[in-house]
C-alpha cells in the first residue's frame, strides 16, 4: 500500500508518495488542469490510498479517485489549518503533510455526497445569493427614494406598490433612470428566484425528508430543504449534539485550570442553513407553545437576551429534526 498526498489546485498541483513504512517515495509539482494530475495519479503503482484537501470541485475529483484508488479521503481544510499551522507553506509541503496524516490515519474528514445532493445544495446557496442581491437592490432603491423624501407606503414590494413607484415623477430625469433600472433588476430576480424555487419545490415535495421536517411548527420549504441537504445521510451524527457543531451554532468554548469560558457562536458550517433556521426559529416561537416556553426560559424577562434566546431555540429546532430524521417520528407537540 502506498499514501498518495494530493494538494490540488486549477493550475498547479503536487503530488507526495509514501510506502507502507512511511518512507517518502517521491514528491513532484504538476502544472496543468485536473485531467493532467489524474493522468500522473495512474501511474503510482497500484494500491493505493489518496488524501486531499476539500475545496471547490472537490466532488468531481472524489468521484474519480475513487475509480483508482483503493481509498480515497478528503480532508477538511479548517481543521488542517489548526493541525499543521506553520510559516513555512508550499504545495509540496502541503502534499507531505496530506501524506503523512494519511499514512497516520488521522485525517479529519469531510463527508461528501453524491451528485444529485451536491446539485442540490449548489442551487439552494444559487437562491440565497439572489435573495441577497434582490435585498441589496431594494434597499439601494429605498435609498432613492429617502434622497427625493418621498415617504414610501410599507408594501412596496407587491404590484400595487410596484405600480406607485413606476408611476413616480422625478424632477431629474438621471433618477428617473436610476429608478427604471432599480425597478427591472427587482422583477428580473423575482422571475430568477420564481424559476429556482419551482425546481427546489419538485425536489422537496419526491423527498420524505423535507416532508417530515415540515411537520414542525415555523419550518418552510427553504428551511427544510437545506437543512436535509446538508444533514444528508443523518446516520453519520453519532449523537443529535454533534449538529450543533456541524452547523455552527454551539458557543467558542476555552476551558483551562478549572475556568470553563464561552464565547460567541463558532459559525462554523454552512451559513446558508444557520441563517434559515434561525429565520423559523422566531416562527416557531409563535407557532409552538413549547418552543415559545423555551424561548422565555433563555430569556428570563430581560429583553437583552433576546438574541441568545433564539439562537438557543435554532439549537434546540437542529437537535429535533435530526432526532426526526434518524427516527422517522414527526413532531409530537406535546414532548417537545
Amino acid at each position: 500500500m502506498r499514501y498518495v498526498g494530493l494538494d490540488l489546485g486549477w493550475k498547479v498541483s503536487a503530488i507526495h508518495v509514501r510506502d507502507r513504512n512511511g518512507r517518502k517515495l517521491s514528491s513532484r509539482k504538476i502544472r496543468g488542469s485536473w485531467t493532467k494530475v489524474l493522468g500522473e495519479l495512474m501511474k503510482v503503482k497500484r494500491p493505493f490510498a489518496i488524501c486531499f484537501e476539500a475545496s471547490t470541485g472537490y466532488g468531481w475529483m472524489y468521484e474519480r479517485l475513487k475509480e483508482m484508488a483503493s481509498r480515497v479521503e478528503v480532508a477538511h481544510p479548517g481543521s488542517l489549518r489548526m493541525i499543521f499551522k506553520s510559516k513555512r507553506k508550499s504545495d509540496r509541503i502541503d502534499a507531505e503533510k496530506l501524506a503523512k496524516l494519511l499514512y497516520l490515519d488521522e485525517v479529519p474528514t469531510v463527508h461528501v455526497p453524491n451528485l444529485d445532493v451536491r446539485s442540490w445544495r449548489g442551487m439552494i446557496e444559487h437562491r440565497s445569493r439572489l435573495v441577497q442581491r434582490r435585498t441589496g437592490i431594494k434597499s439601494a432603491l429605498r435609498a432613492l427614494l429617502r434622497g427625493q423624501a418621498i415617504v414610501a407606503p410599507r408594501s412596496l414590494w407587491n404590484r400595487k406598490g410596484m405600480a406607485w413607484l413606476e408611476g413616480l415623477a422625478f424632477a431629474n430625469g438621471l433618477v428617473t433612470v436610476r429608478r427604471d433600472l432599480f425597478v427591472e433588476e427587482v422583477r428580473r430576480h423575482d422571475a430568477m428566484l420564481k424559476r429556482v424555487e419551482k425546481e427546489l419545490d419538485k425536489v422537496g415535495r419526491c423527498h420524505p425528508g423535507v416532508r417530515l421536517l415540515r411537520t414542525i411548527p415555523g419550518i418552510g420549504p427553504r428551511t427544510a430543504e437545506a437543512v436535509m441537504a446538508y444533514v444528508d445521510v443523518p446516520e453519520r451524527f453519532h449523537s443529535n449534539r454533534s449538529i450543533g457543531c456541524y452547523f455552527g451554532i454551539v458557543p467558542c468554548q476555552d476551558e483551562s485550570a478549572g475556568r470553563n469560558r464561552l464565547g460567541h457562536i463558532t459559525k462554523q458550517g454552512p451559513s446558508t442553513v444557520r441563517r434559515l433556521v434561525v429565520e423559523a426559529a422566531w416562527q416557531a416561537v409563535r407557532r409552538s407553545p413549547a418552543v415559545k416556553a423555551r424561548f422565555q426560559k433563555v430569556l428570563r424577562a430581560d429583553p437583552k437576551r433576546k438574541k441568545r434566546a433564539i439562537v438557543a431555540v435554532a439549537h434546540y429546532l437542529f437537535r429535533v429534526m435530526l432526532a426526526m430524521l434518524q427516527s422517522g417520528e414527526p413532531w409530537r407537540e406535546q414532548s417537545a
